[in-house]
């Protein structure tokens, strides 16, 4: 029996930089350490449990900021939230740069009211923003990723939460990323739906992951 099918991109989606394009699928398992939600922490990892990826929070900045590193601790991106934003736009600059000549990409919620999650997603060089590059739907632990404003998927994200991850705290989810498509673009912005969406039942979990733990102890 065959496994499921995920199509190659006719072009490759190369935001951030084309070492993480692959010719095949790539499944990686994100992490978020819900003990420290108000740190944004976040842990990415291969089908193998190699760390790829991990996400630390700046909590002593003027801005929302999160930035990207990749597994030897080098800053991939920094993303922040626009003060003032009724849209609650984030942007994301190369590096630990927030100078606007290094400016990557932006997303925001695609209506200010919404019945239905989704995200519109632009790269710089779309100034005018009549159109999206990318957008994402649904929310976080199950949310499909297109390429601009159609229905050509470039990666999705699916549940996978234990009975283990829930005791220490921890949400633990899957993605998969289609073939010659930015993985590293595609975990930016999976964090990035966890910041502009959150689950309103993350914070109760964290309080009673705590009590519990007191509990333990």
């Amino acid at each position: 029996m065959s496994g499921p099918s995920y199509p190659a991109v006719q072009n490759q989606v190369a935001v951030i930089s084309p070492q993480f394009c692959a010719g095949n699928p790539v499944h990686l398992t994100i992490v978020r350490k819900m003990m420290n939600l108000s740190e944004g922490n976040f842990g990415v990892t291969d089908v193998n449990g190699n760390l790829m990826f991990k996400v630390k929070g700046k909590l002593l900045s003027l801005h929302d900021r999160r930035v990207l590193l990749d597994a030897a601790g080098k800053p991939i991106i920094t993303f922040q939230q626009r003060i003032l934003s009724a849209h609650k736009r984030w942007v994301a600059f190369r590096g630990e740069s927030t100078d606007e000549n290094d400016l990557l990409f932006s997303v925001k919620k695609s209506s200010v009211i919404q019945m239905k999650r989704k995200l519109d997603v632009f790269l710089a060089t779309n100034t005018e923003e009549r159109v999206c590059d990318f957008k994402i739907e649904g929310h976080w632990s199950s949310c499909v990723i297109y390429a601009g404003n159609t229905n050509n998927v470039i990666a999705e994200m699916h549940g996978n939460k234990s009975v283990g991850s829930v005791v220490f705290g921890k949400d633990k989810f899957g993605v998969t990323v289609y073939p010659n498509v930015d993985y590293a673009f595609i975990v930016a912005l999976v964090v990035l739906l966890a910041e502009i969406c959150p689950n309103k039942n993350v914070v109760g979990e964290v309080v009673k992951h705590r009590k519990l733990l007191k509990m333990v102890v």
